[in-house]
Order: C-alpha cells, then structure tokens, then sequence
C-alpha cells in the first residue's frame, strides 16, 4: 500500500508519541522533501529526524504542470498531492479542511490523524481513540470535539 503523509499529521502523531503507529499501520511511509523540511524546520512540537527512520521513503516528484486548484495550498500540500497523484499512491493523510477537499477532488484516497488513530485502535495499538485525540487537543492540535465524540462512538467509546 504507497501510503503519502503531509506534515500535519507527523506533528500531531509525534505530540502524543505516536509516530510509530505510521509504520505499525500502513509499513512505509513516503514523503516528499517539502514536507519533511518543514517537520525539521522545528516547532512548538519536536518531530524525529525523518531521514534517519527506516519506514520513511523520500520522494521525489517532477510534475508536468501544476493544476490551478492546488495555487492555494501551502508548499508541503501541494508537494504531496502532486506526488500522491504521480506515484498513484493509494491514500493520503492530510488534515487541513483545503487539502484534503484538494485531494479528494483530485480523485485521490484521504485520511487524517484521527483516520489513523481510529485505524489504530480498530488494530488494538491504542487503547483509547479518545484519549489519543484529546490528548493531542492538548498539545495545541485541533479538532473540533464534537468530531472527536462522533469518532469515538464508530470504536466503541
């Protein structure tokens, strides 16, 4: 499964200490240098040297032209879906409302960081969705928590 992250859900996976559940879901994950730059670019949340992690594929991508729709996203946004689109990738995680409605139109497969956490817990990685996502609410990631409740019920809680 070609698995494409943008930057957001690393940050918010590596706020709770959960990046490992990227590789524990989906194996690799692949990356373009955009984004990667921008989780070394350091924040308010540290995130691990992406280079340096094994399930990490670095990818390149040479598109052809650039579609008008993608002229309102951030650097790493754009870099992901054009790559996502170039690779054929079978989903992508974005979290940003304007991304992900991008990708999507694009005919692409989305998830986000709660995508992921519920994918987490469904496998019996996490022991709570809920606590997984407050606690990244926490730490300054937002989600609206009427979401968040919603969520939680598909698992159970």
């Amino acid at each position: 499964m070609k698995v494409f992250s943008n930057t957001t859900p690393l940050i918010a996976l590596s706020a709770i200490n959960q990046l490992e559940l990227l590789p524990r879901l989906f194996g690799q994950i692949y990356l373009t240098e955009e984004v990667m730059s921008e989780c070394a670019a350091g924040g308010r949340i540290f995130v691990s040297s992406l280079h340096e992690l094994s399930w990490v594929i670095p990818t390149a991508f040479s598109p052809s032209f650039t579609p008008h729709i993608l002229l309102e996203l951030d650097l790493g946004e754009k870099a992901t879906i054009l790559a996502a689109q170039e690779h054929h990738a079978d989903l992508v995680l974005i979290d940003e409302k304007l991304g992900r409605n991008v990708a999507e139109y694009l005919g692409l497969q989305v998830s986000g960081t709660l995508g992921v956490l519920l994918k987490a817990r469904r496998e019996n990685l996490i022991p709570s969705f809920m606590q997984a996502a407050n606690s990244m609410r926490e730490h300054g990631i937002f989600f609206h928590p009427k979401l968040i409740e919603r969520l939680a019920v598909t698992v159970g809680e």
